[in-house]
C-alpha cells in the first residue's frame, strides 16, 4: 500500500488503472503506463535524471582482436642465419615486389556502376604530416592542413548480406544499415613483424601486410576489388571531405584545464586549493552531483569529425593532400580518415560526379600533373601578383595621410 500511496501523490488516474489491474490478480502490467512514475521515483531516489552513461574512449583494442604484432620479449631472428634471412628477404620481394599503385590481383576485378546522388564511396586513411600557408590569387593567405596518402590499398570488400551476418547487432540499427563495408589498409610493413594470424587477413588481396586497418561503409555500386591501390586522386582539387581523427592525449587533468573552470582565489588566505572544483553535491534531497557534471579526468584521444574541408591542392606523384584549416584533430603523424562530405551543400552530385568507384590508373588517356592547385590559390611557380594602384586610390591615400597628419601636428599642440 506504501508503493500506491506514493504514487497517488503524483498521479490519481494513474494508481486507478494500477489498482484495477492489481485487483484482478493480473501479472503482467503495462510498462508504458508505469514509466512517467517510476522515472519520477528514480529521480527521487536516486537524486539524478537516468542518462545512460557511455564511455567516451577505447585506449586499448577490443578483447576479440588477435595479437597482430610478434610479441618483443620473444628472439625470433636468433635462430635465423645469415643465408636463411638473405632467402625470406628474396622470398618477400618476389611475393610482395610491387608498387604501392599497383593492384597485385588482375582478371578478376568486380563490375564497376555509374555515379548516382545516393552512392557513397570508399575513404582514405591518411598520417597527418603538418600545416602549411597558402595565398589566394586575391592576396589572401589561409592555413591548411597537409595530409600523406600512406599506399593505401583495399583489403576485402564484405557485402550487406555478409555484413548483416558478421557484425555486432548494434550496426543492425546504424545509420549505415544496408550498406556494404570496404576494408581498406594503409602503410605496408615488414611480414616478419606480424603474427601468421594477422598476416591471414592479407591472403585474398595479396599485399603486403599494413600497419593500419580500417574500414568504410559504401554503397554496393562503389564496392571495390580487393587489392586495388587507393590515391590521392581519388578526391578532386575543389572538392569537400569529411575528415576525422583522434585529438591530442592530455591525460589526466584537473578542471581548470579540461573544462575551463576559474578556481579558487589566489589570495585572501587560500591555501593548496587554487585549482580545485568547490562544491559539486546537491545537498541532502539530490544526494550527490548530477551525471555529467563536469570534474577532473581523462582528457584529450577522442574522436572528432571537421565536416566540409575544402581540398585547396594535390600532389599526385608522393600522394599528398591539402585541406582547409589548421584545426584538423591530432598531432603530427597521427592517423586521420578522409571521406565525401555529408554536408547538404557540399555533397558530390551527379552533374559532376568524382572518380567513381576510384581513380584508376591504368584507365587515363594522359598523365595527371604532378601538382594540381584549385583555380583560386596562387600556384608557386606562376609570376607574382602585382596589385597597381589607380589614380582614384592614390589621391585617396594622399587625402588620409595629409588627414593623419594634421590630426597628428594638432594632438601635439
Amino acid at each position: 500500500m506504501s508503493f500506491i500511496s506514493m504514487i497517488l501523490s503524483t498521479n490519481s488516474q494513474l494508481v486507478r488503472n494500477v489498482w484495477q489491474i492489481s485487483t484482478k490478480q493480473t501479472t503482467c502490467v503495462n510498462a508504458d503506463l508505469l514509466r512517467p512514475s517510476m522515472v519520477w521515483l528514480d529521480q527521487k531516489r536516486c537524486g539524478h535524471l537516468t542518462v545512460n552513461t557511455r564511455k567516451r574512449r577505447k585506449t586499448h583494442p577490443f578483447f576479440w582482436w588477435g595479437r597482430s604484432r610478434r610479441r618483443e620479449d620473444i628472439p625470433h631472428k636468433t635462430y635465423i642465419s645469415k643465408d636463411n634471412e638473405q632467402f625470406v628477404d628474396t622470398y618477400i620481394k618476389d611475393k610482395y615486389g610491387l608498387a604501392a599503385t599497383e593492384s597485385p590481383i588482375k582478371g578478376v576485378e568486380l563490375s564497376r556502376e555509374e555515379f548516382t546522388d545516393d552512392s557513397k564511396r570508399c575513404g582514405l586513411i591518411a598520417r597527418k604530416i603538418g600545416h602549411y600557408p597558402m595565398w589566394t590569387k586575391s592576396g589572401q593567405r589561409l592555413l591548411t592542413t597537409v595530409l600523406h596518402v600512406v599506399d593505401n590499398h583495399v583489403i576485402k570488400y564484405h557485402s550487406p548480406e555478409e555484413w548483416a551476418l558478421i557484425c555486432r547487432p548494434f550496426y543492425t540499427h546504424h545509420k549505415f544499415n544496408g550498406l556494404g563495408v570496404c576494408v581498406v589498409g594503409a602503410e605496408s610493413a615488414d611480414p616478419r613483424g606480424f603474427t601468421s594470424l594477422y598476416r591471414g587477413l592479407f591472403n585474398e588481396s595479396g599485399v603486403m601486410p599494413k600497419n593500419k586497418l580500417t574500414r568504410f561503409f559504401v554503397t554496393p555500386n562503389a564496392r571495390l576489388t580487393p587489392g586495388t591501390p587507393l590515391v590521392a586522386a581519388h578526391f578532386r582539387v575543389g572538392d569537400y571531405v569529411d575528415v576525422w581523427g583522434k585529438t591530442i592525449d592530455q591525460g589526466f587533468q584537473g578542471v581548470v584545464k579540461r573544462w575551463n573552470f576559474k578556481g579558487q582565489d589566489k589570495y585572501r588566505g587560500v591555501t593548496k586549493a587554487h585549482k580545485r572544483p568547490g562544491t559539486i553535491g546537491r545537498g541532502r534531497k539530490v544526494m550527490g552531483p548530477w551525471k555529467g557534471h563536469p570534474m577532473a579526468g581523462h582528457m584529450g584521444r577522442e574522436r572528432r569529425v571537421l565536416k566540409g574541408l575544402k581540398i585547396w591542392r594535390i600532389n599526385t606523384k608522393h600522394n599528398v593532400i591539402w585541406v582547409h584549416g589548421p584545426a584538423v584533430p591530432g598531432e603530427c603523424h597521427s592517423w586521420v580518415y578522409l571521406y565525401d562530405s555529408s554536408a547538404e551543400d557540399k555533397r558530390i552530385t551527379v552533374e559532376n560526379p568524382p572518380p567513381f568507384p576510384t581513380y584508376y590508373l591504368e584507365d587515363s588517356k594522359e598523365a595527371l600533373p604532378e601538382e594540381i592547385y584549385d583555380k583560386e590559390l596562387q600556384a608557386f611557380d606562376e609570376p607574382t601578383i602585382i596589385f597597381e594602384e589607380t589614380e582614384a586610390e592614390r589621391k585617396a591615400a594622399l587625402a588620409a595621410a595629409k588627414a593623419t597628419k594634421k590630426a597628428k601636428i594638432a594632438k601635439i599642440r
